[in-house]
């Protein structure tokens, strides 16, 4: 096993060796999908306009495209959905126009409804100001202009726009996380019974690996067999996904195979330990010629931590984005006292309200309870005495 030795790496070390093992073997190969698939995903290229907005002079208004000084003898009429006419007002004349409705040549301001007045005989008068109500060709955006950069993740207003300027697909990233979840007491659905308990980390990684620009495939689950690991990492890898997750396994008990299995298929281990409460037991690790591994502990709630040490780390560097852990606000003042351990980094669930930070309670490494309720982790290291803290973001 090709390994690097080294003690329990520190919290912030750890996140930054993620980081950085995903953008050496990143980013992910770019794939173009529909615009419906594309949610979630980043930008694997600059987007351009294929059309301008508006594709034409236009009324921002419903009411009268008007030529000149008033009043206006009214001529027609223009809906939205009308071709461009070539038709030109003539000074004193108007047509009655609706929102979004091309103007005709020679407007030269529109007058809303609620500003006009009937002047009988088919004319109505009101005050005016050139261009008022007129979106000009173009005056949003023009045809070839690059209205978001690669790298942007796509969001619902992203879509909009690409399909507002022309687009019926779009150029992304979006790793592909396989999932292990080992484990002779897991079970899938219902009440578990007694020894037993639910899977908890296989429901939680697929909104992570989206919030992280990625995508999670189904769950495999597996018994505590080493063999069994060993085959299904290998399996896993020749699958193609850019990461695995392998949820369990990752501490060094008499059913925890993970490293041996990685020793097995000749890994290179990265991260083998990281010094935090919750979460110790967790692992990074890269296969020959092959995917990032990241090795998460069977509590739920130290999973989740080791989550957003390690994983969502890698798989943002991986999608070309920056890590959403990292989003602001980057620093929050403690509403009440949380005691530092002495040498490892807490990570503690927070409510934020403004500038301030509210621990939840109910931190344990076997349960959601905490996070669940929390905007994210305040970062307590060893010695740490407060009221400020740095705040690591939790997917909502």
């Amino acid at each position: 096993m090709a390994r690097r030795e080294g003690a329990t790496a520190a919290w912030d070390r750890a996140r930054a060796a993620a980081r950085e093992l995903g953008e050496r073997t990143g980013p992910s190969a770019p794939r173009r999908v529909p615009l419906a698939e594309a949610l979630g995903a980043t930008l694997a290229a600059d987007l351009p306009a294929l059309v301008g907005i508006p594709d034409c002079d236009t009324s921002a208004m419903d009411g009268y495209a008007v030529c000149g000084p008033g009043p206006w003898r009214v001529t027609g009429r223009v809906l939205a959905g009308a071709a461009p006419t070539a038709d030109a007002l003539a000074p004193g004349t108007a047509v009655e126009i609706a929102t979004g409705a091309p103007v005709p040549p020679g407007t030269t301001s529109v007058l809303p409804y609620e500003h006009a007045r009937e002047e009988g005989g088919g004319a109505v008068s009101g005050e005016t100001e050139p261009d008022r109500h007129v979106r000009r060709a173009g005056e949003d955006t023009r045809p070839g202009d690059v209205v978001l950069k690669q790298g942007a993740p796509v969001t619902p207003a992203v879509l909009g726009l690409a399909a507002s300027l022309g687009h019926d697909a779009l150029r992304v990233r979006r790793p592909v996380l396989a999932v292990l979840v080992t484990g002779d007491e897991v079970v899938r659905t219902g009440v578990p019974g007694p020894g037993r308990v639910r899977d908890a980390i296989g429901p939680m990684l697929p909104g992570l690996a989206d919030w992280a620009g990625a995508r999670a495939e189904p769950p495999v689950f597996l018994g505590d067999v080493r063999e069994g690991l060993a085959d299904a990492l290998r399996s896993a890898a020749g699958s193609g996904p850019d990461a695995v997750a392998v949820c369990g396994a990752s501490s060094k008990g008499p059913a925890d195979h993970l490293r041996s299995a990685l020793g097995d298929l000749g890994a290179e281990t990265v991260v083998d330990g990281v010094a935090c409460r919750p979460g110790h037991p967790q692992l990074l690790a890269r296969l020959p010629d092959g995917p990032a591994v990241v090795g998460l502990p069977g509590n739920p709630g130290a999973a989740l931590v080791a989550a957003v040490t390690l994983l969502a780390p890698l798989l943002s560097a991986l999608a070309g984005r920056p890590d959403p852990a990292a989003a602001a606000p980057g620093r929050a003042e403690l509403s009440a006292p949380v005691r530092p351990h002495p040498v490892d980094t807490r990570l503690v669930a927070v409510r934020l309200t403004g500038s301030a930070a509210e621990p939840v309670g109910h931190d344990r490494p076997g349960s959601l309870r905490s996070p669940a309720a929390a905007d994210g982790y305040a970062v307590i290291p060893p010695g740490w005495s407060g009221p400020l803290a740095e705040i690591v973001r939790l997917p909502r």
